[in-house]
């Protein structure tokens, strides 16, 4: 299940883009509506929000930071967007559910219970 409506702010897209090769960023930035950073909403995952999620298979719940591939360091929660988390994550808004396929063959369903926007 995908979310209904994706949003992309214009300044992600811009840095995202080149990274189109990896299948699943590049299905999402192919269906994302792209607004310009001032008027992305709050509680939108976009790159370096904090989120906390629940994968409602494992009953897991985490608390991560979506960042730029470079950026990555799982030890401090700074999550790729090129990783499962970070593609599935990136667009959804708090509330927000999706399933999305892992690369152990299974479908995990993440649950969005909060997001904070990036410092400005």
């Amino acid at each position: 299940m995908k979310n209904e409506e994706l949003l992309i702010a214009d300044t992600d897209y811009v840095r995202l883009a080149p990274l189109a090769g990896h299948d699943a960023l590049a299905e999402e930035l192919s269906r994302a509506t792209v607004v310009p950073a001032e008027r992305m909403p709050a509680n939108v995952v976009r790159m370096h929000s904090r989120v906390t999620y629940l994968d409602e298979r494992s009953g897991e719940r985490r608390e991560v930071e979506l960042v730029f591939p470079e950026e990555a360091d799982m030890a401090s929660g700074k999550v790729s967007v090129l990783a499962p988390v970070g593609s599935a994550l990136l667009g959804l808004e708090a509330g927000q559910s999706i399933e999305w396929p892992f690369p152990d063959g299974r479908v995990r369903r993440l649950h969005v219970e909060r997001t904070l926007a990036p410092a400005a």
